[in-house]
């Protein structure tokens, strides 16, 4: 293999990128440093095997390939048809699907293309408020899908969960064109068959936006809703550890006739991803794709996704009983949000000084936060990273002692400002660095290639 025109080509690039732009080399180096010597707890990605990423490395770049395969517009891709065929079947595989579109540049592009091919100016579209826990691309007025139609948000009760009961009355009241159900920052299962049922009875389209959980979904882990909903979105770098993209997926539903058109659902969306939002496809993510998605079809990624769910639920145990208020009381996916103004911090203090330690989390906003995006109240953890690290619980909860050892030790001045004794800092450090080396992410550094 060694001296295949693939991996020579592959050498090759390192060697000059490595000899030839050593500043920029330099960078990549230390952000691959960065991430193996740090533990990440970020729910909204994963880490991408290195045969993922060496997909995007390859000559699948250099061709334009506008259309689909077997209809492009440009000749030469003969092999990149093969390429993306491929992946379409093992997406198909992955998810028990009937229609899957491998093209969307990402999850967001996804939910662009099913949103902007079903609906009209104006049209109602009903999601999660992105102060619940929904996604910007669900109707938030910061994107482009809340201007563009008339965005109703639904949100969660006093404990956290979803309100279906008002999800059920906003959309008996605004009658939407597009529901729309899945989360950014939502610990629990979500009911798609009562979400479909809402739905037909206003005569709405349903979209389950899964990017969070496809990875459960893939292995069995969580309910899946490919044949509940009209169209299934996901990106592909949250949890099912492939590269930056998006799918879009279909199941009985495919064939299901549009209203107003002699279209399926399945033509409707074809066409909604090329011509109607994108023009080229990124093949080498395509590829990438298609790696990853084989991934997904191998035992070893059951085990993974077991720890995934395992890990959250030591998670959340441990940060409960260290006294923080968990969410909903704990998961039931990879996912744990707390509130950490009940210990005197804010959600961006409380990231800053973690960060400072190489813990890495994000702030978030909790309901009925005080607080702005830019600072909140509370954290969202994840355990994608720490799943792939081959962590079990016990290491999971030794995490999150780490976490509660810094934020104990925090001294906020104010929502933004904050104090960490340094003998702290150090500690704290020395200890995720060991913990790091005790589970070492599986991939090689650039060195050893180079």
């Amino acid at each position: 293999m060694s001296s295949s025109p693939l991996a020579t080509y592959a050498q090759l690039g390192l060697r000059q990128l490595h000899d030839q732009d050593p500043e920029l080399y330099d960078l990549l180096e230390r952000e691959h440093r960065r991430q193996s010597e740090t533990l990440a707890m970020i729910a909204a990605s994963s880490v991408a095997p290195a045969s993922v990423t060496a997909c995007e490395g390859t000559v699948l770049g250099n061709v334009t390939t506008e259309g689909y395969p077997g209809a492009r517009f440009h000749a030469g891709c003969e092999v990149v048809d093969e390429v993306e065929r491929l992946a379409v079947r093992r997406a198909k595989a992955a998810f028990g699907a009937r229609y899957a579109n491998v093209q969307p540049h990402s999850g967001s592009t996804a939910n662009q293309a099913v949103m902007f091919s079903l609906l009209r100016p104006g049209d109602v579209l009903l999601g999660m408020e992105l102060s619940a826990g929904g996604h910007l691309t669900h109707g938030s007025r910061a994107s482009v899908s809340g201007n563009y139609f008339t965005s109703i948000g639904y949100g969660t009760d006093a404990s956290g969960w979803i309100d279906m009961d008002e999800v059920e009355r906003l959309s008996k009241e605004h009658r939407p064109r597009l529901i729309v159900c899945g989360a950014s920052a939502y610990p629990r299962e979500i009911d798609f068959v009562r979400f479909r049922a809402i739905a037909d009875e206003v005569g709405a389209f349903l979209l389950a936006d899964i990017s969070h959980i496809s990875g459960l979904v893939a292995a069995g882990l969580h309910p899946s809703p490919v044949d509940v909903a009209h169209v299934t979105t996901t990106s592909t770098y949250k949890q099912l550890y492939g590269p930056r993209g998006g799918l879009i997926l279909m199941g009985r539903g495919a064939d299901t006739p549009v209203p107003g058109s002699r279209r399926t659902l399945a033509e409707t969306l074809q066409s909604a991803v090329f011509p109607y939002v994108q023009g080229t496809p990124q093949l080498q993510a395509v590829a990438a794709k298609s790696r990853a998605l084989a991934l997904v079809a191998q035992p070893a990624f059951q085990e993974l996704a077991r720890r995934i769910v395992s890990g959250a639920t030591a998670l959340a145990a441990a940060l409960s009983a260290a006294g923080y208020h968990v969410l909903t009381g704990g998961t039931d996916n990879h996912m744990v949000l707390i509130d950490v103004s009940r210990k005197g911090l804010t959600g961006l203090v409380a990231e800053q000084a973690l960060e400072s330690c190489g813990i890495i989390v994000n702030k978030n906003k909790i309901p009925d936060d005080p607080h702005g995006p830019r600072v909140t109240s509370g954290l969202r953890l994840g355990t994608n990273h720490l799943a792939a690290r081959g962590m079990d619980t016990d290491a999971v909860r030794e995490c999150a002692a780490l976490v509660d050892r810094v934020l104990s030790s925090v001294r906020a001045t104010d929502t933004r400002t904050w104090h960490l004794d340094e003998p702290i800092r150090s500690q704290a450090r020395a200890d995720v660095t060991s913990l790091c080396a005790r589970y070492p992410l599986p991939d090689l550094p650039l060195e050893a290639i180079v």
